[in-house]
Order: C-alpha cells, then structure tokens, then sequence
C-alpha cells in the first residue's frame, strides 16, 4: 500500500467553507469518515474552533451552494444533504451525504478512476488549505490522478504535494525531502531559521518572512506549522525507538 499527501490551496471566492476558515485561523475541520462510490459520497467531519467560528462553518456546510468536495466551478445540480449530529461551544460535527451528475468531480471520484477502488481518504481543512491524505494499493496511475486534478481544480486552487511513501516504511521513511518534508516546506523551514524566525526574540515575524519569500502569509504559517508537525512526530517516535531497543528483556 503506498501513501500520499497533498494539498489543496484554494483562491478566495472558491471554496465557502475555506473562506469561512480563513476568517477564522483558530477554527480546523477534519475528517471521522469519508467514503465514496461511482454516484455518491458520504462523510462526517468534525471541526473545532471558537464559538463564532463554528457558527460560520455551521453556516457555511448548510446555507451555501457548499457540496462536499465537488470541484465543479458552475452549477452542478447535485444533491446533497448536511446534518448537524452534535454542536458544542468548541466542536461541531457534520454528517454530508452528496449524490453527484455528471457534471460533478471530485478528489474521491478522480482517485477511484485512477488509483482503484480500494482507497482510503482522510482530510484536514485549515484555511484555505485542505490537506488529503490517501492510502491506495499502489497499482494505479499517480501521474494520470494529478493531472485530472489539475485539470477539475484549474484556477481555483494550487496544488502541492506534500509526501509519497510506502505505508510499510519506517517513522523516517519517505520519498519527500529532508526529513520527510516536502520541498516548499523546508524550504520554509530553512528561510524560519537563517533569518532568526525561531531566536528567541525573534528577529523577523511571519508576515515580514513571508514578504522575502514572495508568498502569502497563510501559505507561509501553514508550510511551518506542518514541518513543526512532521519533525515533532518523527523526533517522538525516534524516542521511542531508542526507549524500546534499551529496555531490557
């Protein structure tokens, strides 16, 4: 089975429930399930955020031309049904239930034409970024699976592939940069450190790095914060590796 992690990085007026984060750093949804055959896809999230960010997601799934992940820039005329399963002061959970047309596409639908059925899907939409990670069994056509969804997303969104790797491979194993990292991640990374991003006090804030970088200064937060993550699990689990091999028997 391999794995592969992308992002989607949607333009303002695109998407409503990414543009309902981006107003709302604090607010994240992701995936509990996400299942999908040739006519429909089913799937329940879960957001968390501040009261007034939950209320705009809230809004956003259930009073929007929003269809669960259909990439169709016009009308599609799909069916979609969106629940409100729970609702707290910090966490929302959303149950979607979208019958597609022909006009529809989507990530799910794109992957089962070209990396096969058995495929796993979970996501995680931060701003204007929604991160997929797929599971497939490697027998597919990766290359005909990004071009046919750069060629459903066009304008909308830029994506940005994140790791591909072996789901057999060891905590440190992947086919990405140092680390595991994707290019532009730590290439963000290199950029934080050499111009004293992390001294402490810091010599340049996030918006001025992102200035000398020549990107958007949600880009720049989110390529930091999934470096933090993946160098943080890996340094973890390198801990527990070592824990384990001196443990004595």
């Amino acid at each position: 089975m391999r794995e592969l992690v992308f992002a989607l990085e949607y333009e303002p007026g695109c998407n409503r429930v990414a543009d309902t984060l981006a107003d709302h750093p604090d607010a994240r949804v992701r995936s509990l399930s996400l299942h999908a055959t040739d006519e429909r896809l089913w799937r329940v999230d879960h957001a968390v955020g501040s009261p007034d960010a939950l209320d705009d997601v809230e809004d956003a799934f259930l009073n929007s031309d929003y269809y669960a992940d259909c990439l169709a820039t016009d009308d599609c005329g799909a069916t979609q049904t969106t629940r409100v399963l729970d609702h707290t002061d910090d966490t929302l959970v959303l149950y979607s239930d979208w019958e597609r047309t022909p006009a529809c596409a989507s990530v799910p639908h794109i992957a089962r034409d070209h990396l096969g059925d058995g495929v796993l899907f979970e996501t995680r939409h931060e701003g204007r970024h929604y991160t997929w990670r797929i599971i497939h069994p490697g027998e597919g056509d990766v290359a005909a699976f990004f071009d046919a969804l750069g060629a459903a997303v066009g304008d909308c969104a830029r994506m940005e592939m994140l790791r591909t790797a072996d789901t057999s491979a060891s905590a440190g194993g992947t086919d990405g940069g140092a680390g595991g990292l994707s290019p532009e991640q730590e290439a963000a990374l290199r950029a934080a450190v050499e111009h004293g991003y992390y001294e402490s006090p810091r010599e340049v804030d996030v918006g001025n790095l992102a200035d000398h970088l020549d990107v958007p200064r949600s880009t720049l937060t989110y390529r930091l914060r999934r470096a933090e993550e993946q160098l943080a699990k890996r340094y973890v689990a390198g801990e527990r590796l070592t824990d384990g091999a001196s443990a004595p028997l």
